[in-house]
């Protein structure tokens, strides 16, 4: 891993796919039993579990040039054998077969470090996606080396090449950006992938930031290229964030010093990329206990709170003020500019959100139950890929940026209004009738 000063790294809540990055899952207790069955999907979720739940049938077409874009950074790492033990279980026409992979800028599919830690990101996106859009394939983009790690500018840098020179490139931060080729002891001598790899038309990426990780410049430069990719046909998606309003690990922010703290109190603490309002940020709901696939969700209050809030940088977007304004009218939160923008003229997150708890996921040779947006996240995406098969097949174009179609059509995603996002010592905020700052709109039976 590529030298960070501590402060940078304290603020960052862990390097980009590293043991301790706060944005992985969270890893619960080990299933004996991983069953299909939905009668136990308040305790397991599966993929006969989704689709039950969010009426998706079974991938049935595999158009060309439809993959499904799966980021993960190293070293964060999938086993063939984890995979091969799910697929067998609940896919078995996919056993033996890896996504199709793209190694970014020196990136590797490492075995030395094995451990829910160093596996279970890439596990979960990679099990349950491949599995609900069989036959459709998935594509990894693996992004980083060893040494110096990668950063989402450097996966954006793959896949538009002229990204790597928009306004003066990734170089302006070396602390946050890999730079390449890497001066450090055993790292990728080779020059920086610019526009080396295509992009999907969906890309899922489980991991974030927060907000004050990083300069608002840096931020708005970024969120200019998912723009850009918006209206090129791709469909960008990351995960909210899995505590709550807190930020990654839980920490919130002193309103004196800027510093984090440890989350007892302070300023909420909003993510990013999930802020920019040309990315589809995606929280995480659960099956109520004792309920069925049948019964209506709740915001996920088991083991990770949905992150959700109002970003301190990005304006709202227009496709957000109705929403929004709604919001304040008629479910104002009981607190004020003391815990977060509340000046109704930012943007807020998530967009959308789907179940994030309780996934049976195959690492290291057994089943756990795995929980976090990251889980959320590559569900909702295998929902948008579907969808693009299906508008290919009739000879039409890609969905792209989702997010003004969502905002102007609330009705065809149905309603959570139980649980809330706790965290910087307050409930945080409540889900409610109509959008929320934490499940957004979502997808519910």
């Amino acid at each position: 891993m590529r030298e960070l000063n501590k402060r940078a790294l304290e603020r960052r809540g862990g390097i980009l796919g590293s043991a301790n990055d706060q944005s992985n899952p969270k890893q619960g207790p080990q299933v004996l039993n991983a069953l299909m069955t939905l009668e136990n999907c308040d305790t397991m979720i599966t993929p006969p579990c989704l689709q039950a739940l969010y009426n998706a049938p079974p991938g049935s077409m595999s158009m060309k040039n439809n993959t499904l874009g799966v980021v993960e950074y190293t070293p964060q790492a999938f086993l063939q054998s984890d995979l091969d033990m799910y697929f067998k279980q609940f896919e078995p026409r996919l056993d033996g077969v890896s996504p199709n992979t793209n190694l970014i800028d020196g990136a590797s599919i490492q075995t030395k470090n094995q451990s829910f830690s160093f596996n279970g990101e890439s596990a979960l996106d990679l099990e349950f996606a491949m599995t609900l859009i069989f036959p459709q394939q998935v594509t990894l983009y693996q992004v980083g080396d060893l040494v110096n790690g990668g950063s989402f500018n450097n996966f954006l840098d793959a896949i538009d090449g002229s990204y790597c020179t928009f306004e003066g490139g990734d170089s302006k931060d070396p602390s946050v950006d890999g730079q390449y080729p890497d001066s450090l002891p055993g790292g990728f001598t080779g020059a920086q992938n610019c526009g080396g790899f295509a992009s999907t038309n969906v890309i899922s990426t489980s991991y974030g930031s927060n907000e004050a990780d990083l300069t608002a410049k840096y931020e708005q430069r970024q969120c200019l290229e998912y723009m850009k990719l918006g209206l090129q046909g791709v469909s960008i998606l990351y995960s909210s964030g899995d505590f709550g309003v807190a930020g990654n690990g839980g920490q919130c922010i002193d309103p004196v010093t800027g510093a984090y703290n440890n989350g007892t109190n302070g300023l909420f603490n909003p993510s990013f990329p999930g802020t920019c309002p040309y990315v589809t940020s995606v929280g995480a709901t659960q099956i109520v206990n004792g309920s069925t696939v049948r019964t209506p969700e709740s915001a996920s209050e088991r083991v990770i709170f949905s992150g959700g809030g109002f970003s301190n940088v990005f304006a709202m977007p227009s496709y957000q003020q109705k929403a929004q304004a709604t919001y304040f009218a008629e479910h104002a939160p009981a607190f004020g500019a003391d815990r977060f923008n509340n000046s109704q003229k930012v943007r807020g997150y998530p967009d959308v959100s789907a179940n994030g708890v309780n996934y049976v996921t195959a690492v290291d040779g057994k089943f756990s139950l795995a929980f976090g947006t990251s889980a959320s996240t590559p569900t909702f995406a295998s929902l948008l890929n579907m969808i693009n098969e299906q508008r290919l097949n009739a000879k039409k174009a890609s969905i792209g940026f989702v997010n003004p179609v969502l905002y102007a059509n609330p009705q065809v995603l149905n309603d959570v209004t139980n649980g809330g996002n706790q965290g910087c010592g307050t409930a945080g905020f409540n889900s409610t009738v109509g959008w929320d700052p934490v499940t957004g709109f979502c997808i519910s039976s």
